[in-house]
């Protein structure tokens, strides 16, 4: 069996979390195909409806998998972040797949630039999504410690709450303190 193949089979997770990703990503674009090269809104609308429906698969593999008695690892710990970013950020990135696909097969206008105030403003709603997201996963990696087994069963999902600040504080730095930083605040005063 080779490495990837072994991985899976220890890990079935992680599997999961791999197809969850890719089926967001083919549900988006067979929707929007629906939508711009098809015409067809009612199969779009229907196709981007059942985003959501993968976070809820990955949430249901993975607390089946603890419940089954598997001892958690890094995975189970990535379903619950998987499904707090998908859950806050999947909105805003069929939106912006969207834009795009508008434009390239529509005719829609070029996706707007953001700069100086706005620019700014946005990198802070979205490090604000961030926080979100994290509350969100850390809310599913509390859940998934108390509902689902002994303390050794679940140890590893604790270990996600330091990479959630990490995560946090890299975000806050490269996104609105960068922008604060690198000249927006000086151009939006002018």
């Amino acid at each position: 069996m080779d490495e990837i193949g072994k991985f899976i089979a220890e890990n079935p997770t992680a599997a999961v979390i791999a197809a969850g990703e890719a089926g967001f990503w083919v549900l988006i674009a067979a929707g929007l195909a629906a939508r711009y090269g098809l015409r067809a809104r009612r199969t779009s609308a229907v196709l981007l409806a059942l985003v959501p429906l993968i976070d809820v698969v990955v949430l249901v593999a993975a607390a089946a998998d603890l419940a089954g008695g598997a001892k958690a690892n890094f995975t189970h710990g990535l379903a619950a972040v998987y499904l707090g970013f998908s859950v806050v950020f999947g909105p805003s990135l069929v939106r912006w797949a969207d834009v795009r696909f508008a434009q390239r097969f529509a005719g829609g206008p070029a996706p707007p630039k953001r700069e100086g105030k706005e620019r700014l403003h946005h990198e802070w709603r979205e490090f604000v999504k961030c926080l979100l997201a994290c509350g969100i996963a850390a809310a599913a990696l509390l859940a998934a410690i108390f509902a689902v087994g002994t303390p050794e069963q679940v140890a590893p999902l604790w270990d996600w709450f330091p990479r959630l600040g990490a995560v946090s504080a890299i975000w806050l730095v490269t996104g609105p303190l960068w922008e604060e930083l690198s000249g927006t605040r000086a151009k939006v005063r002018r």
